[in-house]
């Protein structure tokens, strides 16, 4: 590639990085294709698309959006063919994609899959020399955690871009500017089916919504609270308010969530007071029985 940022390659690396004074770490990163510069790189507990979220999110912030990325064909970026369709795949009469694969199709990022192992061997290799000179300097400087490789990870990377980055062959770089609001993309979609008293579930909560329609859209966000959609239409942003259901504590009670970057659970960002409960109602107001309602007159007996 002639120009920076035309295509970003990106690969996880399972390593024992400590050499038994820690846990076993997965290397989460990527490397400009045209430079060889390593643009955003995390250590994590294992290869999921939580990690490869936040990475392109630095990306994103740092650079800028790049034209395409490559990766293996690995789940986290399209599904494969021992994953069953679902009901609505199936009445769509094609795959929906994965949480990654949605976050590049709104980034207008092209997705290149690679179809054999040496196809990416630029950040194979390295990941070779990762691994050769990280865990002789974190021998001799007894690194042992995951916050602490991360710390000096950061610092490596500056003299290994004085070492190895190439300059492209087109100055002029290719990363396209970034969205206005980076944390409104960079989440978790999930849809949810409106219940007959207005409310969703979303993980072990309630959430009352406004009356919008049969379906509505959750997002959580890696970096802040969740929000609720329903297309085109976004709903008020801030503390979602809610009522306990019964047998339900009231420190769960329905509030802003945020997806914790170290744990992919669900959790309360914040406490907020219930609101009244909600009664059925219509047009003409409350719903009364009738005199002839089972549940108001007990029914005749047969003789």
């Amino acid at each position: 590639m002639a120009q920076e940022g035309t295509r970003l390659q990106v690969d996880g690396s399972r390593h024992d990085w400590v050499e038994g004074r820690g846990p076993y770490m997965t290397r989460v990163g990527g490397i400009d294709d045209a430079t060889g510069q390593v643009p955003a790189a995390t250590f994590r507990e294992q290869e999921d698309a939580q990690a490869y979220v936040l990475m392109l999110r630095q990306v994103v912030v740092r650079k800028g959006v790049p034209l395409a990325m490559y990766s293996d064909r690995h789940g986290i970026f399209v599904k494969t063919r021992k994953q069953e369709p679902g009901r609505e795949e199936r009445l769509a009469g094609r795959r929906q994609p994965t949480p990654m694969g949605r976050l590049l199709d709104e980034l207008e990022a092209e997705l290149i899959l690679a179809r054999s192992p040496q196809a990416t061997g630029r950040i194979e290799r390295l990941w070779g020399t990762l691994q050769d000179r990280l865990c002789s300097e974190w021998r001799l400087q007894g690194v042992a955690t995951l916050d602490a490789a991360n710390v000096l990870l950061a610092k490596h990377l500056v003299r290994h871009h004085r070492r190895f980055a190439l300059p492209a062959q087109d100055p002029s770089p290719a990363w396209r500017p970034r969205p206005r609001d980076p944390d409104a993309l960079f989440c978790f979609t999930f849809h949810r089916v409106v219940a007959l008293d207005h409310t969703v579930r979303f993980g072990s909560q309630v959430i009352d919504i406004p009356r919008l329609g049969p379906r509505t859209q959750a997002r959580a966000r890696l970096l802040g609270p969740a929000a609720l959609r329903r297309h085109p239409r976004r709903l008020p942003r801030g503390p979602l308010p809610g009522h306990l259901r019964p047998g339900q504590p009231a420190a769960r009670a329905p509030c802003a969530w945020e997806l914790s970057p170290s744990r992919n659970r669900h959790s309360q960002a914040a406490s907020c007071p219930p609101s009244p409960p909600i009664h059925p109602t219509s047009r003409r107001g409350l719903w009364k029985p009738p005199l002839i309602h089972p549940g108001r007159s007990p029914l005749p007996r047969p003789p």
